[in-house]
């Protein structure tokens, strides 16, 4: 399997949770001291912060999520993609996101920067 493939199997697996409206299972995807920079609210440090931004992000269309990892590599444990997001008619960008591999084998987000695309 492909780097590429691999992690779009991880936002496959965040997207359902989010489609969902499950913004516990949405911060799942992120390590315990991730940070989420988004041009729609503080930057978020901290799975509990990530969980609660989402809590009122899924509010809204939830159900036309979509993410596409369209470049991304590894380096050992760390690993990093860039993503394209869209959520309804308005929200479009992309997303540069790192990952670190856990012990168990599972990547977890790091860090993630949504970018608004006009």
């Amino acid at each position: 399997m492909t780097v590429t493939l691999e992690f779009q199997k991880l936002f496959d697996g965040y997207v359902e949770c989010y489609r969902s409206k499950d913004p516990a299972g949405c911060a799942t995807y992120f390590t315990d001291n991730a940070e989420l920079f988004s041009p729609y609210g503080p930057a978020a440090k901290g799975r509990k912060a990530i969980e609660a931004a989402h809590a009122a992000w899924i509010e809204e269309d939830a159900k036309s999520k979509a993410i596409e990892v369209v470049q991304a590599d590894i380096n050992g444990h760390i690993g990093w993609c860039l993503a394209r997001f869209s959520e309804g008619e308005a929200d479009h960008g992309t997303s540069l996101n790192v990952l670190y591999k856990q012990p168990d084998g599972r990547w977890l987000i790091t860090h993630c920067s949504l970018n608004e695309t006009p």
